[in-house]
């Protein structure tokens, strides 16, 4: 027989269902085609309870956990107020009973002195421990919360997308919540150091697997938005091709849920970063944070990393024309950079990510990866063909090339330059740090022997094209026009070549302002213009030298020859002073002068004039320029005076000269006019060629040798002089003051030993005789000071008076 079927199960009345239960079913099962689908209904909510029945289980398993924690902690608490309690306890029954007796002050000192403070000590340990319990249980909480919502994003599909930013996000507020509890707590309980290190460790873990995961969704999204764009309309390397349509930026065609969802996931990673920031700084309190804690935008990280990757694969077929390299880098950075004000900043600032510019961000991450195309494949080849170069001996283009791979890394630099500048960031304000992202030449900064590589190839092609400046004679007779610098109104006579030779030098000086650090410019220009400065005072010694070997500077060419050097070294001499005071140099002096340990400030030039510290990259070489101006101008004024000593040799001879009685209507001893007419010609002829400054050296020179001549040589010799030879002496010299009245108002000031001697001569008899026995007290009061004793009185003794 068939078994008996089983009746199917009662439904319970209706009275006895609830609301939710009864609206619910009139929802599923409103028309009677819906009863077919009450098994999977069922099926459904029996998924659903079981879903809620695991889930129930495990809060009760972890309520169970926290229960036991709490009541091991609530015992421990109960245990210390016990014992507070029974401190109480003693402390009022040893309190009642000092007070009876008033005689026994001992034990009240001792409650008061000892048990008291203990008593305070130990209720204050035993708050420390509550607030410690309640920080660490509170901690543990929240990490709780932050390791769940890491491993619920891990195990969604990316269906759940919307879901995974929304956890994603409540993770990294959670977190900054954390981090402002430790914050607190490193300040405020600065001796719970494990306590912040077990936290620092599990927040590290979490981070570990938050971070990446926040990354490859960026990327993954990037990816789907068509990210980066093609680069076909940037990558035709024949300038004559006809310009393609423009590719639209992705980041501005996005619209709607696209462009909401992008805001989102750029702003979780800009969170994230901010909120890794603020750990750094914590835990490198006390130290230099700067540097550790700017580090490129992650969010423009991911923007730049597939556009470089993408760029490369058109590198690599312009090793030869890196000119293509630049221009592709420029528009790629100028295309997309108006995106990065427009879209992306508010979101920065949106996310407070203090001292952060998009635009900014953006330059220096494009410039970076130029950088490190240019560091890895094109300076090696090119740093290779010049080794080959010197090995061989045979010269190739390499030279060439990287002196036009730096020509190339200058110009774009200035265009970079340009587009940061568009938005009102001042290239004066910013640190060398900044300076360096936004620099193609940083490659040097890492490293010096590619750099001291470009100076020896500088400087080689420098001193070349100043050789053919140097070697044209024409470049020596040509005066510069309007020679007059800032300093002053001189006019410096100086030759055309000078003017070549501080176009090259300024051109080197404008090449080391492109290097983006301080002491790498300092480094370039040691090893570049400094060798050339003295290249250039080395051609002006030889010029000199030749001059003087061939006629010992007696024959008015090599005289005008060597005032032509003189008045070159004094123009260099006075820019290079004037470039020392630009806040330029001012800065390489003032590192100089820290690696030096001292300041330049306080050492001085040749004659005694102090330096500011900015002077210190080119002071050597002043210096040099100096000692060869003073040298050689010191040289004219000895070629002078030998020759009027020469010429004057018979006028300094004639004793009976100054014996004779003086004929009425005679001028100048005519012995003298030649010596005078000698003198006058040179000084002439220097004073057309040499420069006002160093010109007044030469005559003053002159005129205390003339004066130290005539002095020693006539005055003091064993001539005797009468009436008539002191008046013959006294119109000579006014016809000699006459010849310096050119250059000054009074020359005799110049002659102070002479002038003296011929008012010691003018004296009358008894005159002579009083300082004769007066001494130095007599001398001082008629107003001789120059003279010593024994040369007045000396002097004085070949006065002959007649009757």
């Amino acid at each position: 027989m068939d078994p008996t079927p089983t009746a199917p199960p009662a439904l319970p009345p209706a009275s006895g269902l609830s609301r939710a239960v009864i609206s619910f079913l009139d929802g599923e099962l409103r028309e009677r085609e819906a009863l077919s689908l009450a098994a999977g209904l069922a099926a459904d909510l029996e998924t659903r309870c079981r879903d809620l029945d695991r889930s129930l289980a495990e809060l009760r398993s972890r309520l169970e956990v926290n229960l036991v924690a709490y009541g091991s902690f609530s015992d421990r608490v109960h245990g210390s107020l016990g014992g507070v309690s029974a401190k109480f306890a003693e402390l009022l029954s040893l309190v009642g009973a000092f007070y009876p007796l008033s005689g026994s002050t001992f034990r009240g000192r001792r409650i008061l002195g000892e048990e008291l403070p203990a008593l305070a000590k130990e209720v204050a340990r035993v708050e420390t421990v509550r607030a410690y319990a309640e920080t660490a249980l509170k901690l543990d909480s929240l990490i709780g919360d932050v390791e769940e919502a890491v491993s619920s994003t891990l195990k969604r599909k990316h269906s759940f997308a919307r879901s995974s930013e929304e956890v994603r996000m409540h993770a990294i507020r959670t977190l900054g919540e954390i981090e402002g509890v430790i914050t607190q707590v490193s300040k405020l309980r600065p001796r719970w150091t494990h306590l912040v290190c077990a936290v620092d460790h599990r927040i590290d873990r979490a981070l570990a697997i938050l971070r990446p995961q926040a990354i490859a969704d960026h990327r993954a999204f990037l990816s789907s938005l068509g990210w980066p764009p093609p680069l076909s309309t940037s990558t035709s390397a024949n300038p004559d091709a006809g310009r393609l349509p423009a590719v639209p930026n992705p980041l501005l065609t996005m619209q709607g849920d696209l462009k909401r969802q992008y805001c989102e996931n750029f702003l979780s990673l800009c969170h994230l970063q901010e909120l890794q920031r603020k750990r750094r700084s914590r835990q490198l309190e006390g130290r230099n944070r700067e540097i550790a804690l700017h580090q490129p935008l992650w969010a423009i990280e991911e923007l730049v990393n597939p556009v470089s990757l993408a760029s490369e694969r058109h590198f690599s077929k312009w090793i030869d024309k890196p000119e293509f390299v630049f221009a592709l880098v420029f528009k790629i950075t100028r295309d997309y950079v108006d995106s990065m004000d427009e879209l992306l900043q508010p979101l920065v600032d949106e996310a407070m990510l203090a001292g952060y510019s998009c635009r900014e961000e953006w330059i220096a991450s494009m410039v970076s990866a130029l950088s490190t195309y240019l560091a890895k494949e094109i300076l090696p080849l090119y740093a290779g063909q010049l080794e080959e170069e010197s090995v061989t001996g045979v010269r190739s283009k390499a030279r060439t090339s990287w002196l036009h791979l730096i020509d190339l890394m200058i110009s774009f630099d200035k265009q970079i330059r340009s587009l940061v500048a568009n938005s009102g960031i001042s290239f004066s304000l910013m640190d060398e740090r900044n300076l360096q992202k936004l620099s193609s030449l940083s490659v040097f900064c890492d490293r010096p022997d590619w750099l001291e590589l470009w100076a020896e190839i500088e400087l080689s092609d420098t001193l070349d094209k100043l050789k053919a400046d140097v070697d044209d004679e024409r470049n020596w007779t040509k005066k510069v026009q309007g020679a007059v610098l800032m300093s002053g109104p001189e006019d410096y006579r100086s030759p055309l070549v000078s003017d070549f030779f501080l176009r090259r030098l300024s051109s080197v000086v404008d090449r080391s302002r492109s290097l983006p650090d301080i002491p790498l410019r300092s480094k370039f220009l040691k090893l570049v213009g400094a060798p050339t400065i003295q290249k250039f005072l080395d051609c002006l010694l030889v010029r000199c030298q030749e001059a003087e070997g061939l006629t010992a500077l007696t024959d008015d060419s090599a005289l005008i020859k060597v005032a032509n050097s003189v008045n070159t070294a004094r123009y260099v001499e006075s820019v290079l002073r004037e470039w020392c005071e630009d806040v330029f140099f001012i800065e390489m002096g003032l590192g100089q002068g820290d690696e030096l340990g001292k300041s330049q400030a306080e050492e001085g030039d040749f004659d005694g004039t102090v330096y500011g510290t900015g002077s210190g990259v080119f002071d050597e070489e002043i210096r040099k320029l100096e000692e060869f101006r003073v040298e050689w101008v010191e040289k004219i004024s000895v070629v002078v005076l030998r020759g009027f000593d020469v010429s004057s040799r018979d006028y300094m001879r004639n004793r009976k000269q100054w014996q004779e009685k003086s004929e009425e209507g005679s001028t100048v001893s005519r012995t003298l006019v030649d010596a005078l007419d000698h003198l006058q010609g040179k000084m002439s002829i220097i004073e057309e060629s040499l420069n006002g400054m160093d010109f007044v050296t030469v005559w003053r020179k002159v005129a205390e040798g003339v004066d130290q001549s005539i002095t020693h040589g006539l005055l003091m010799s064993n001539m005797k002089f009468y009436n008539g030879g002191v008046e013959r002496l006294s119109s000579d010299m006014e016809v000699l003051f006459g010849v310096f009245r050119a250059w000054c108002l009074r020359p005799e000031g110049f002659f102070p030993r002479l002038c003296e001697g011929l008012k010691l001569l003018r004296m009358g008899e008894k005159q002579v005789k009083d300082s004769l026995a007066g001494g130095l007290g007599w001398l001082k009061e008629e107003g001789i000071s120059y003279l010593r004793v024994f040369e007045a009185e000396k002097i004085a003794k070949n006065r002959v008076f007649t009757s």
